[in-house]
């Protein structure tokens, strides 16, 4: 069975998603969770499901300790669901197209540093897009552009709020980003 990391800085609704997902199947299981926060709802999500835990800090995921857990664990995949700090090249280098991210807009449109969660709704709102979306993509160096895996896009009309964009868009990847990681993980 392949083994999963997710990291996550907040409530972990996606990482909670991925957890329940994989504990169905043959293919792989959340293996741990890591989380730069922590007062984060997803060490009570992970507790919930009996995934281990561990809590660092930004210094911590820039040196090498934690790139030595990371390696006891020996994970076939690492996944960002909702992890807010840029990932560090040394990390990258060791699991290339072994990191993969989800992006709440259809990248390269609302992505790179400061353009996460509601920042992005609100800027699709204003800019009154017809459409947005979701991308899965591989991690590189440079925030959101690492090659694009999937995307699936929604309709907008003029009477979205950047808060219902928020639920169509946590919709989208409660539905698809599990099947995405099962199928990179099935190849």
């Amino acid at each position: 069975m392949k083994k999963i990391i997710v990291f996550a800085s907040g409530s972990g609704t996606n990482a909670e998603n991925i957890i329940k997902y994989f504990a169905k199947t043959k293919i792989a299981k959340v293996v741990s969770v890591f989380t730069n926060n922590a007062s984060a709802k997803v060490i009570e999500r992970a507790k919930n499901h009996q995934i281990p835990t561990e809590i660092f800090s930004k210094n911590e995921l820039l040196e090498s300790n934690l790139l030595q857990k990371i390696r006891e664990i020996d994970p076939d995949m690492i996944v960002l669901a909702g992890f807010l700090l840029k990932f560090p090249d040394h990390i990258i280098e060791q699991y290339p197209n072994k990191i993969i991210n989800i992006h709440p807009a259809l990248l390269p449109n609302y992505g790179g540093k400061g353009m996460y969660g509601m920042h992005i709704h609100r800027a699709i709102v204003n800019n009154k897009e017809k459409e947005t979306g979701i991308s899965i993509h591989y991690v590189n160096e440079h925030y959101d552009e690492g090659g694009i895996i999937f995307q699936k896009n929604v309709a907008l009309t003029e009477e979205d709020t950047p808060e219902t964009v928020a639920e169509k868009i946590h919709e989208l990847e409660q539905k698809y980003f599990p099947e995405i990681i099962s199928r990179l993980l099935e190849d």
